[in-house]
């Protein structure tokens, strides 16, 4: 799968790798050596960044499921319960 970026999102990393490497190197890189460098990135290390941000959302998902029973719980005939005091919910009135 090849990730594709925005052109925006593009433009705005061939600054970022130009900065960093005029920071951390003191040397500069043109818009073609950023651009080359980005795809390199996406080719080689996008794919595993990928995997490893689907494997964290379906660990979270999974776990939000699990959980569900517990989130979207509704007590069951309750109605007869003993002392309740049941009252019916209407929806509110919004013609004022």
């Amino acid at each position: 799968m090849d990730i594709q970026l925005s052109p925006d999102t593009e433009k705005r990393l061939h600054g970022a790798i130009q900065r960093f490497v005029v920071e951390e190197y003191g040397e500069s890189v043109g818009e073609l050596g950023a651009g080359t460098f980005l795809a390199f990135c996406l080719k080689e290390l996008g794919p595993a960044i990928y995997n490893q941000a689907i494997s964290d959302a379906q660990g979270c998902i999974q776990e939000r499921v699990t959980d569900l029973e517990n989130i979207c719980f509704a007590e069951e005939t309750s109605y007869w319960d003993k002392g309740a005091k049941k009252v019916i919910q209407r929806k509110p009135d919004h013609r004022r």
